[in-house]
């Protein structure tokens, strides 16, 4: 059992960079909070321009979320490899992260506007 994450729902508007460009806006988005980590936002795919992501080979497999898929960004500057990763399958424990995306702090930013 994955008790010590925590996912809530956020409201308000928060908006995805990364490469100069704006990725997606949205006005509801989760928060995800394991153990002692820094919150992670998650996106929903349909906030997202979907467009300017490709799914990437790599993967990695988290016991309490399950096999995470990474994607890079296509920017204008050239690829930014493994900026996000989505549960596209999760555990039933953290079933609502699914069609979601978490973003890397150091490719993509995050806002909240």
């Amino acid at each position: 059992m994955t008790t010590h994450i925590k996912i809530k729902k956020l409201t308000g508007s928060y908006v995805l960079r990364a490469g100069g460009a704006v990725l997606g806006e949205a006005d509801e988005v989760l928060e995800l909070s394991e153990g002692g980590h820094p919150p992670i936002i998650y996106f929903n795919r349909a906030d997202i321009a979907m467009d300017f992501f490709d799914k990437s080979t790599k993967e990695s497999q988290c016991p309490h979320k399950g096999q995470a898929t990474y994607y890079s960004i296509i920017a204008k500057s050239g690829p930014i490899k493994d900026a996000a990763w989505s549960y596209e399958n999760p555990i039933k424990e953290v079933a609502e992260i699914k069609n979601y995306l978490a973003f890397h702090s150091d490719k993509a930013t995050v806002e909240e506007l």
